[in-house]
């Protein structure tokens, strides 16, 4: 080990796997089942490992001016080190959500579980206060809402989907906000009625999937016993004339 090496103290495996056999006991108190807590933690893994991957990504050069055969082979070695580093994030991810598009017997998606659906609302609620104020729809309601549109997706689909609904959000910003003024919360429209919706932060959710998936999103609202006039309003409000 060089002395490099020895100032840096970086967690051992052993420190880690304290860490996570910490994290899982403190997280059981708390009432959260082990197979979420480990796939929580498994998640923070893969996201960790990905995000180091993104960084070492981008345009390098070799240190220092060592001629163009130093350079040749420093970058090779680089590429290589990079190549491994994104084969074990991806099986890292496979270990917690299965391989890509992979589902469940007979080609079923999962069922969205409780921690699945705290995600979701926690991706989703500050995007929607971003353009109006808080929700007023009953909070059971607003589960089985996400619970409908995470049961479009895989688990592969699920783990990033905060990203893909901020995405959306960034990319209709505009139409959006025209949305929410005539339709949200402190409008003229009343919170009851065919949109219920955007009175919820549900609604950012709702609509990322009429736009990605509208037959899985109608299947899984059917599926749901969900008000059809709920998804039939928000389809009318998204199309109506700005």
């Amino acid at each position: 080990m060089s002395a490099a090496d020895e100032g840096r103290q970086w967690p051992d495996e052993v420190s880690v796997d304290n860490a996570r056999t910490t994290l899982l006991q403190l997280l059981a108190r708390a009432g959260i089942p082990s197979d979420d807590a480990g796939q929580l933690i498994g998640l923070l893994e893969a996201g960790a490992l990905a995000l180091a991957h993104e960084e070492l990504s981008g345009d390098r050069s070799a240190p220092g001016d060592k001629g163009e055969a130093y350079e040749s082979g420093w970058l090779d070695g680089a590429r290589a080190l990079l190549e491994e580093l994104g084969a074990v994030t991806e099986r890292t991810l496979v270990q917690v959500v299965g391989a890509d598009g992979q589902q469940g017997p007979a080609g079923e998606r999962p069922r969205a579980g409780r921690v699945e659906v705290e995600r979701a609302r926690v991706a989703v609620t500050p995007l929607y206060l971003s353009f109006t104020a808080a929700s007023e729809l009953d909070p059971e309601v607003t589960d089985e809402v996400l619970a409908a549109v995470l049961g479009t997706m895989s688990l592969r689909q699920q783990a990033g989907y905060a990203g893909r609904l901020t995405e959306f959000a960034a990319a209709h910003r505009a139409r959006l906000e025209l949305l929410f003024a005539a339709y949200g919360p402190g409008s003229a429209i009343t919170v009851h009625g065919r949109y219920l919706l955007l009175h919820s932060a549900t609604s950012i959710a709702v609509l990322e999937r009429l736009l990605a998936a509208p037959q899985e999103l109608r299947e899984a609202w059917d599926a749901a016993a969900l008000p059809p006039a709920w998804l039939d309003g928000l389809t009318t409000a998204w199309n109506a004339p700005a």
